[in-house]
């Protein structure tokens, strides 16, 4: 099913969790430059008083929604639904949630849509509040895989949850795709349940389960459904939807592109590639690795392959070749929608649904990425082909935000899963594809690239000039090196950029700085990030602006020893920069890094790769990062140790700590956890301490790369505005906007 903006960034999620979820953690105020209370607050408010930016304040009822009661359903005249949605999130009617395209776009093509949004779990009568549906069950864990939205890198319980009211947790259960298939399963035994979702996407085939440390099957068969529907499901729902109603049964429906199904016959299956079987899966890791790379190389709408997973006693789970991208007209139509942009008028005494306000205010430009992160599970879901919004779409919606009485101005962001990238990455990939053996950037861009910032300046340009609005901010993370890669003489692209559209900072993602690291995140060398710092602090300088650059980096990935984190220690160290909470590499279902971790090598090439998998070599790693928090002293004394680097621990100006422990720190091995127990699966996105971080100021004017002043990296609290997390597969863009950072 549709997987928006806020399922994005989870969907990058190498490591990172949605930025609405951090956010509405933190606190971070949707107006850039003003200062709030925390949004946490909404949650202690309770029924003391309502939302001022609630449903109610935009004059909504709860008849302006879809049914959630058969009170609802009772006022609309219905006796049934065709469809009844059930979701780990709360109902939110707004195009940054998946859920809300789907709903919304079967309405709009004469269905009955009803939404039970999280069910109890523990109850089946919860499953049953709206009756047997006409046609089908639809599933989605919500905008986040689940276990990334409970549990931190580091495995531990986060303690709030930004899709729930008033950001309470325990609202959803764990793998909730499989627990709420089963649980409807329970009560309506032949009710064909259809499944979507990022959670349900990633882990379509069989995949490796960090959080239970082993190869989980396909869920579609752990869940008892009849149908997954994977990526981008605008178009695929609407067919199934069609198929269903002209009174096809579920298991005749095996033809449509998106689609996964099961089946115990191969006769009319054509055209596959038949993967290694389940009980193969479980003989050896490498077996697993060859798999994924067969999998990953059939994920082009244009010349992948149907793919077969045989499973024990003649099952069979095949999975069809991806849905084509949709076209412009297509795109548009799923944003305009009569959604109230709001949610549910049940939540408002519970201060209504945090990860709204991450995405309210923003406009999701474009969908696919083809800067194909190895962390990244975007390849897997939404595809490397760039889809496109119409100007007079945006602009449309634009003036929809505009009316909202919560609207100061701002517009928090334009983007998507790479703000810009406005085309595809050639014309080709709209005939024949993307390339199978050739990625678009790396190692670096391809010489049949299209490479132009044209259509997104004039886009920005004209979203400057509507009536009411002062800003438009771009905070879903640009990818440098395709600003680099712009043959423009006059860099118009960086030059508005820095002059209309940063608010004293740009978030940018080079991850890392050891070009062996670099090489194994399929990110450009640090050479090419170099020269944008460079690019971007002399176009400021032009224009004289005092705006600062804040790199997300990541720790722990593989392909990372001691030796590249003391690399990267060394970066921070000249930049005068310590990141106030360093993002581990997060291994989430489907994505070229995760295959990695589990089998310690590269699936396209076969060979070995380091994977940092100890608690205690993480730490040692996030620490040198972090070498500057008294309480990492022992970490980093280890760590210089072990890399054979003591060079760095004496009173020169390049060491990194002193001969001994400062005054009043206790000796500890485990300082510098990574997995902080609380916190929304935010907690998980990148934070730049506030106070050290401001340092980089001065130190970023001292920072000698490749032989130039680089930009200072000024402090932040936390990432752009699109909620997604690191891992972007993550799923969510970032839990809202389907941007990630690139």
């Amino acid at each position: 099913m549709a997987r928006t903006a806020v399922e994005q960034d989870h969907t990058r999620q190498g490591g990172r969790t949605p930025k609405a979820v951090t956010r509405a953690k933190t606190g971070k105020p949707d107006n850039p430059g003003k200062k709030t209370r925390p949004s946490s607050r909404t949650a202690r408010k309770g029924s003391e008083a309502l939302d001022p930016a609630g449903p109610a304040a935009l004059g909504l009822t709860r008849a302006d929604f879809l049914p959630v009661t058969r009170a609802d359903m009772d006022a609309r005249g219905w006796d049934r639904c065709d469809f009844v949605y059930v979701c780990g999130d709360a109902y939110v009617d707004h195009p940054s949630f998946g859920m809300a395209i789907i709903c919304r776009l079967l309405e709009a093509h004469g269905y009955r849509v009803g939404v039970i949004a999280q069910p109890d779990w523990r109850d089946p009568a919860s499953i049953a509040v709206l009756g047997e549906p006409r046609l089908a069950f639809l599933v989605s864990a919500g905008n986040m895989d689940s276990m990334v939205n409970h549990y931190s890198v580091a495995k531990h319980r986060r303690r709030t949850d930004a899709y729930t009211p008033g950001g309470r947790a325990g609202a959803r259960p764990d793998h909730a795709t499989v627990v709420y298939g089963n649980l409807i399963r329970r009560t309506f035994k032949s009710t064909p349940i259809i499944m979507g979702g990022i959670e349900a996407s990633l882990r379509r085939l069989a995949h490796y389960d960090y959080w239970q440390d082993r190869l989980k099957r396909s869920v579609l068969l752990d869940a008892g459904a009849d149908l997954i529907i994977y990526g981008m499901g605008e178009r695929p729902i609407i067919e199934v939807a069609d198929a269903l109603d002209a009174g096809l049964p579920i298991d005749q429906i095996t033809y449509i592109d998106g689609t996964v199904y099961r089946t115990r016959s191969l006769d009319d299956v054509y055209d596959a590639v038949v993967l290694p079987s389940w009980d193969e899966l479980g003989t050896d890791p490498l077996v697993y690795a060859k798999s994924f790379n067969a999998q990953y190389r059939n994920m082009d709408p244009f010349s992948g392959k149907r793919l077969v997973e045989p499973y024990p006693h003649d099952v069979y789970v095949v999975q069809n070749p991806p849905a084509k991208p949709l076209s412009q007209a297509e795109f548009d139509e799923a944003y305009d929608l009569p959604y109230t942009r709001s949610y549910h008028p049940d939540y408002e005494a519970e201060g209504g649904v945090p990860a709204l306000k991450e995405v309210k205010m923003s406009l999701i430009s474009n969908r696919g990425c083809f800067g194909e992160c190895s962390f990244c599970a975007l390849t897997f879901h939404q595809g490397r082909i760039v889809q496109t919004r119409s100007h007079a779409s945006l602009l449309a919606e634009a003036r929809r935000i505009a009316k909202d009485p919560d609207f100061k101005g701002y517009i928090h962001d334009v983007g998507g899963p790479t703000a810009n990238f406005r085309q595809p990455a050639c014309k080709k990939q709209l005939t024949r594809g993307a390339c199978v053996n050739r990625r678009c950037l790396w190692p670096e861009a391809c010489r049949q690239m299209n490479v132009s910032h044209d259509d997104y300046v004039q886009l920005l340009r004209e979203l400057r000039e509507l009536p009411g609005v002062k800003r438009v901010f771009v905070r879903s993370g640009i990818r440098f090196d395709y600003v680099m890669a712009d043959p423009d003489p006059d860099r118009t692209f960086l030059r508005e950029l820095c002059a209309h559209h940063v608010s004293g900072q740009l978030k940018v993602a080079p991850e890392h700085v050891s070009d062996a690291v670099l090489s194994v995140m399929g990110k450009p060398s640090r050479a090419v990030y170099d020269r944008f710092v460079r690019a971007y602090r002399d176009m400021n300088h032009e224009l004289g602006l005092d705006q600062y650059l804040v790199p997300y980096l990541m720790s722990s990935h593989p392909g990372s020893t001691l030796k590249e984190a003391v690399e990267l220690a060394e970066y921070c160290r000249d930049l005068g920069y310590m990141p106030e909470q360093v993002q581990d590499f997060y291994p989430t279902p489907s994505t070229m890094s995760t295959c990695m971790y589990y089998t310690g090598v590269d699936p396209r090439t076969m060979e070995p790769v380091y994977v940092p998998k100890t608690a205690h070599e993480k730490a040692l790693q996030r620490a040198l990062i972090q070498h500057r928090k008294p309480e990492n002293y022992d970490l980093v004394r280890e760590a210089l140790t072990r890399a054979g680097r003591e060079d760095l621990i004496g009173f020169g100006p390049k060491c990194l700590i002193r001969p001994t422990r400062p005054h009043g720190v206790k000796s500890g091995k485990h300082a510098g956890s990574s997995g902080r127990r609380g916190g929304s699966p935010s907690s998980t996105s990148r934070k730049s301490g506030r106070r050290t971080e401001g340092a980089a100021r001065a130190g970023g004017a001292r920072h000698e790369g490749s032989g130039g002043r680089s930009g200072a990296h000024g402090s932040e609290t936390k990432r752009g505005s699109n909620a997604a997390g690191r891992n972007r597969a993550g799923q969510g863009r970032e839990a809202n906007r389907g941007g990630h950072r690139r």
